[in-house]
């Protein structure tokens, strides 16, 4: 019994780390591939509430570890489960988004284009917080501040598209 106890609880914490390292890959990799891009960011008029660029690794770090942590709440529920899965499903979409979004931005410079890329990326965080919220409320919760990030995101986007056109 105690032998069992241990590999379950190794497994729980490997599935753990696991799942909050995923959404920190995704933002690593995006961050890789559009390191080149202070100078274009620096050059952009930017709004009102626009929050110096240093801030911005250091939020997506934490609203990642967040909802990771979010993820393995609503995964170890079953995912054998159907409505598991549908939550699940719907907040892969969302990091496939979240990839997507600083590519379109900084590295094609499509400002208009990742607008419409946040739009996608608020409303599948959106459908996938409440899916995870009625599995899981505190995982619900842990979505929120990524999707109020999301939405604040949306603002400083439409802004600097309108302002830099």
């Amino acid at each position: 019994m105690g032998n069992t106890f241990k590999v379950v609880n190794a497994r729980n914490i490997i599935r753990f780390v696991i799942l909050v390292l995923i959404p920190l890959a995704v933002g690593a990799l995006a961050g890789f591939l559009t390191q080149n891009s202070r100078e274009f960011y620096a050059a952009l008029q930017k709004p009102f509430l626009s929050p110096p660029g240093f801030l911005f690794p250091i939020i997506w770090t934490v609203l990642y570890i967040l909802i990771g942590i979010a993820s393995y709440l609503v995964y170890k529920q079953g995912v054998s489960k159907p409505y598991v899965r549908d939550a699940l499903k719907f907040y892969a979409i969302s990091l496939l988004f979240s990839f997507i979004w600083p590519l379109v931005f900084f590295r094609f410079q499509f400002l208009f284009g990742a607008f419409w890329v946040l739009l996608l990326l608020w409303l599948f965080t959106g459908i996938a917080a409440a899916k995870f919220y009625r599995i899981n409320h505190w995982a619900g919760y842990l979505m929120l501040p990524y999707w109020l990030w999301i939405t604040f995101a949306g603002y400083l986007n439409l802004a600097v598209w309108l302002l830099n056109r």
